[in-house]
């Protein structure tokens, strides 16, 4: 005996939509990539993961930072490379993605990009959110050293602070090259020359428009 579907009534959800889907822990690496989605979505080990919508000051700072590496990579021949922001899926290793607020791969590695993601990257950098800054400063930091990430920036606007780790010699861990607050200058290892002033990363004056 068959039965006809039962219509849905305004306000409740669209389950139907989540039956085209795979089950959390059963996505594939291809499932991921031909998602989409038009939200964040990281990927771990079968699961996905949907990441808060940015705010204003978070969006702000990314753009800045972007523009800043990118005029920086094109004045210097020996940081020319290609830079990026979110959304990009970045393939840590085998079931792992994560999406860097900016990332920064060498024309060196050029061979590590794709059309749909990138196999790593050489300097990634991370705007942290405020209702879970432990996402940036310990997972990702975990995952990023373990992925061989050359570098990796904290930009944390609670205290105004940016932190660049780079990879211990021989180990994938993490150590703190610097830690830069108002009135600093961050200068990354990776690419000689390059720094950026910690106030006007955080005061952003097309805020005030």
């Amino acid at each position: 005996m068959s039965s006809e579907p039962r219509a849905s009534q305004a306000g409740e959800l669209t389950w139907e939509i989540a039956n085209l889907y795979p089950r959390q822990g059963a996505w594939s690496e291809s499932d991921y990539l031909s998602l989409d989605a038009g939200r964040l979505v990281e990927f771990d080990g079968g699961f996905l993961e949907i990441l808060r919508m940015p705010t204003e000051l978070h969006q702000a700072i990314t753009l800045f930072l972007w523009l800043q590496l990118q005029a920086f990579i094109k004045t210097n021949s020996h940081a020319q490379g290609v830079c990026l922001v979110a959304p990009l899926p970045v393939r840590l290793w085998e079931g792992k993605f994560r999406e860097p607020d900016v990332m920064y791969m060498s024309a060196e590695n050029r061979e590590q990009r794709t059309a749909k993601y990138w196999k790593g990257a050489d300097l990634v950098m991370e705007i942290v959110s405020e209702n879970d800054p432990d996402r940036d400063w310990v997972e990702k930091r975990h995952d990023y050293a373990k992925a061989g990430i050359s570098e990796y920036w904290i930009v944390d606007p609670r205290d105004r602070s940016i932190t660049v780790f780079g990879l211990a010699e021989s180990v994938s861990i993490y150590h703190e090259l610097s830690r830069s607050i108002d009135g600093q200058q961050a200068p990354s290892r990776l690419l000689n020359g390059f720094v950026v002033d910690v106030s006007t990363v955080f005061d952003r004056p097309e805020l005030t428009q």
